[in-house]
Parts: C-alpha cells; sequence; structure tokens
C-alpha cells in the first residue's frame, strides 16, 4: 500500500514560556470551531518563549482566529501530510526516500495509532514540497 502525501499548511505561533501559554493560543482556536489533527509545542533558545505549530485551520472563522492570536503560515516552512498503515521501518523508509531524492528535511514528527500513521515533514521550499510528494508516494 502506498503512502499518502499531501501537501499541508502548518500555521506556527512564538509563545510564552510559561504555565497556559499554549493554552491561551488552542483556546483562541477551539472557540472559532478549529479542529487541530497536529499540534506540536516546544521551548526555543529563546529564554521565556517557546513555539507552536499546528493544522489545520480551516474556514474563515478559525483562520481570522488564527490571526488574531498571532499565528500565521510561515514563508520559509513548506510541509507535507503524510499518512497509511504503520509498519516496523516505514520511518526509515520515509528518511531514505527524501534523502535519494535529494531532500534535507528540517523536521518530522509522527504518530502511529493501532495500525496507522500520520506523519509531518517540514522542508525548506514549496520546491522540496513538491519533490516530497512525489518521492513519498511511491513508499511502501
Amino acid at each position: 500500500m502506498a503512502l499518502k502525501a499531501t501537501k499541508a499548511d502548518v500555521w506556527v505561533v512564538t509563545l510564552e514560556d510559561r504555565p497556559g501559554g499554549a493554552a491561551e493560543k488552542l483556546e483562541a482556536l477551539a472557540k472559532a470551531g478549529a479542529n487541530l489533527e497536529m499540534v506540536l509545542a516546544r521551548r526555543t533558545e529563546t529564554p521565556g518563549q517557546g513555539v507552536m505549530f499546528v493544522t489545520p485551520i480551516k474556514g474563515a472563522k478559525a483562520t481570522k482566529a488564527a490571526q488574531e492570536a498571532g499565528m500565521a503560515k510561515p514563508a520559509n516552512i513548506h510541509s507535507v501530510r503524510i499518512e497509511g498503515g504503520d509498519k516496523p521501518g516505514l520511518g526509515s523508509r520515509i528518511a531514505r526516500a527524501l534523502g535519494q531524492a535529494g531532500i534535507n528535511f528540517r523536521g518530522m514528527s509522527g504518530v502511529a495509532i493501532g495500525r496507522k500513521f500520520v506523519s509531518y515533514v517540514a522542508l525548506d521550499s514549496a520546491e522540496d514540497q513538491a519533490r516530497a510528494v512525489a518521492a513519498l508516494k511511491k513508499v511502501s
């Protein structure tokens, strides 16, 4: 079974590194009815700051709430969403396919639930994003 690889709009926001910092941003999206599939938050090297990535943001109300919360689609991060059946070694096959396509990814996350998995790969350019989608559709 081939993987399903699609372009993904991942939004990013800087957080205050304190209790409730992430909750404030997520609550704004929840009030607007956003149904997120992926949230990744972490501290940054800058003291007192964190960063959070979310997707998807769909619809005018959720988009407005995201923008009002300081979120934006970064111009320098282009993401690919990958899903399929979970198998041992699949992460290495994904990384190898990207490497063989000459793509150096900037970040990767993934989770398996039962027999399925979803992964996100962050890339540096729209060209890399398009090449990654093509390369990943050939991975089984």
